[in-house]
């Protein structure tokens, strides 16, 4: 089952990487709805309560939006049913932050939303996952494999300002106002975001107030490579077209959507340090690969050097401070020794520690 995520991009960053393609095949970079882009925070370790970034048709804040138009939301993860009559969403006797696939017209808390067309598209740079062991559990981050010489948004600003050396101030001028015109075409180089599939529900106080939007993440049957770690996994939609169609619910029905929901053996690993386990940790730590057998720099993978890439090459000034959290240790567990400082990530974490250090 899927309970702990990470998305650590800025909201402008979760724009341009979540450009789509339209009916008509135009390429459009979807909007913040109101304000929810100040509403997000980016996290290392997002648990279910928490809010994150979930792409959906914008038809369902505006009946007069095209189907396909697409709009980031904010929403909460554990989906509270809009038929719940509590005051508190809190006191809901059930877990709803995970849906098995397979029951989703048998219960109602999922079948009403799917049938309206409810559904959503969650936003994770991956998902965390542990695997059972004789003694404890050995956590691992789960994504996308990421394409080699991708530059991170540092890599980038780098290339621009030498570019602009030399011109004058109305060239530059030009050319940043050029850039911004072509900017809803531009393509992401930066990290591959995770795509999984989720419905959505609105719940409304019965005594008044603010609505709340909630998702949940539909689970399958783990694909081949990932069933030595758990035998469950997220319903993952790989590249556009499985997102626009899952997206789509004028044009692509409820039952048909469903077929989308398939294991797929599209994802890759490594092993992450305990650190992880509590929630309230939440720094690049997290994602940092580990050597579960040996206290020694680990062979990590040509995906996982990429992580460590953009991770050393994001640009912390230009990024979100993350969720607020307090350093606390699980009851009756002791502290997490840390590990020797290994490879360009560490050195990147040592040398940054106060720019990315979570507010108190």
């Amino acid at each position: 089952m899927c309970g702990r995520t990470a998305c650590t991009l800025a909201p402008d960053e979760i724009r341009k990487a979540t450009c789509y393609r339209n009916r008509a095949g135009q390429r459009q970079r979807p909007h913040w709805k109101d304000s929810d882009g100040d509403k997000y925070r980016p996290s290392y370790n997002k648990s279910p309560q928490s809010s994150s970034p979930v792409l959906l048709s914008k038809k369902h804040f505006n009946k007069e939006a095209p189907v396909d138009e697409c709009v980031l939301a904010t929403m909460r993860w554990g989906l509270v049913p809009a038929w719940f009559r509590e005051n508190d969403p809190s006191k809901m006797q059930y877990s709803t932050s995970n849906c098995r696939s397979e029951s989703l017209l048998e219960k109602k808390s999922y079948k009403d939303p799917l049938l309206k067309g409810q559904r959503c598209v969650i936003l994770a740079d991956g998902f965390y996952e542990w695997r059972r062991q004789e003694k404890d559990k050995q956590p691992f981050f789960i994504y996308f494999p990421q394409s080699q010489g991708a530059p991170g948004p540092s890599q980038q600003d780098e290339q621009e300002q030498e570019g602009a050396e030399g011109k004058t101030v109305n060239e530059q001028t030009e050319g940043k106002a050029e850039r911004e015109d072509n900017e809803e075409g531009s393509e992401w180089t930066g990290w591959r975001l995770l795509t999984i599939a989720g419905l959505f529900d609105c719940w409304a106080p019965p005594g008044g107030g603010e609505v709340l939007y909630t998702y949940t993440v539909i689970t399958v049957n783990a694909s081949p490579n990932l069933q030595t770690i758990h035998d469950r996994m997220p319903a993952i939609l790989d590249g556009e077209e499985e997102v626009r169609r899952w997206l789509d619910f004028g044009e692509v029905k409820s039952l048909e959507a469903l077929k989308l929901l398939q294991s797929k053996s599209c994802l890759t690993f490594h092993p992450v340090s305990s650190f992880v386990n509590n929630s309230r940790n939440n720094s690049p730590e997290c994602l940092q690969p580990v050597d579960p057998t040996v206290k020694k720099a680990p062979q990590t993978s040509a995906s996982s050097k990429m992580m460590m890439s953009w991770l050393k090459t994001g640009s912390p000034n230009k990024r979100k401070e993350p969720e607020d959290t307090e350093a606390k240790e699980p009851e009756g567990k002791s502290p997490p020794k840390k590990q020797k400082p290994i490879g360009p990530l560490q050195q990147w974490l040592l040398g940054n520690s106060a720019s990315k250090r979570p507010r108190s």
